[in-house]
């Protein structure tokens, strides 16, 4: 009897040191723009296969993305807003922030263009010419990436945008399309997450290629020290993987119909 209970215990002790084991993750907090154009669904698949460590994405906009990581609720973050991101390593927050790869935002639209933006010169000057025309536009309201790089175009054309002609969703990007598409409304979008959304009805890319639209992700590992509880060691080596040969070699490699939508810091689009 006693040896059946010493082998029974170590049976147990056996099956959940391997449940242990097979249960490795991390919890990343990351913007809405990675998860719907498709990325996370190609990546980590591969980083689990030769890691075996299971990525769980909370996918909100990149100032709630922050503050997860600010509160210690993730291990890391894959975000895109550059102010915010100096504001949470200066507050203390994270350590280690490195960029990851980069693409651009663009302003989509109804074909007819009502504004007239097809025209426009600089980002600055198509905002002015929807603010002018009230032009119905759709924001995301959120505090992401996105709403903080529209935030800024506004008031660079020195314009706070009100009135019925302005619409804040309060959703990620690809609801925030859909509310465009159905109001035949202008709207800013990452091009990542424009070039897989398949509703696109009336709408169409009318505005892009202006340099401040420039559009930088970063990895940032959340501070163990501040924060004991998360895993630290594996997200270091997701963090590791991400920035590394095999990680930008995955992110180079996702393509939507075709075309490459993120590229590898240092690299040139079309190159």
């Amino acid at each position: 009897m006693l040896r059946r209970l010493l082998f029974c215990s170590l049976l147990l002790c056996l099956i959940a040191a391997g449940a242990s084991a097979q249960e490795r993750s991390i919890t990343l907090a990351s913007t809405t723009s990675t998860e719907q154009s498709g990325l996370f669904a190609y990546i980590l698949p591969l980083f689990k296969s030769q890691t075996g460590i299971t990525v769980r994405v909370v996918a909100v906009g990149t100032g709630q993305a922050l503050a997860i990581g600010a509160r210690g609720d993730a291990d890391a973050l894959l975000v895109h807003d550059r102010a915010g991101e100096e504001k949470f390593m200066a507050e203390g927050h994270g350590i280690d922030r490195r960029p990851v790869m980069f693409n651009d935002f663009v302003i989509i639209g109804p074909k007819s263009d009502p504004a007239g933006i097809r025209k426009a010169q600089t980002a600055r000057e198509a905002f002015s010419r929807i603010a002018a025309a009230k032009g119905p536009f759709v924001s995301r309201g959120d505090d992401s990436g996105t709403h903080r790089m529209e935030l800024r175009q506004w008031k660079a054309a020195e314009l706070k945008p009100a009135g019925s002609w302005y619409r804040e969703t309060g959703q990620g990007m690809g609801p925030t399309l859909n509310i465009a598409g159905e109001l035949d409304a202008y709207s800013l979008t990452d091009r990542a997450t424009w070039a897989n959304f398949e509703r696109r009805r009336n709408l169409d890319i009318l505005f892009e290629g202006d340099p401040g639209l420039f559009n930088p992700y970063s990895s940032i590992l959340v501070d163990p020290a501040k924060n004991p509880a998360i895993n630290a060691a594996d997200a270091r080596i997701w963090h590791e993987w991400i920035t590394s040969a095999p990680g930008q070699s995955a992110i180079e490699s996702f393509r939507i119909d075709g075309k490459q939508v993120f590229f590898l810091p240092g690299s040139k689009p079309g190159s």
